[in-house]
């Protein structure tokens, strides 16, 4: 995995190829610390409404994309 710094410089790269792949790492990245603080939040009792708007976003939204996994550790 890259670091921070080497997405950082290649988000920045006159080459496309570069950038994009660094875009699209920073996107895989930020998806998973999202849903790594989503999951510690319901852990600690925070309601959707209360996560989406740390966010930015709807509560349906928040819910839709995270709901699932909220379930899926219930049950294991």
């Amino acid at each position: 995995m890259a670091s921070s710094m080497d997405l950082a410089t290649g988000a920045g790269s006159s080459d496309p190829a570069v950038g994009l792949r660094a875009v699209a790492s920073l996107r895989r990245l930020a998806e998973q610390l999202e849903a790594l603080q989503v999951a510690r939040a319901r852990e600690l009792g925070w309601s959707w409404s209360r996560i989406a708007a740390e966010l930015g976003v709807t509560k349906q939204s928040v819910h839709q994309k995270h709901g699932g996994r909220d379930t899926a550790a219930k049950r294991g």
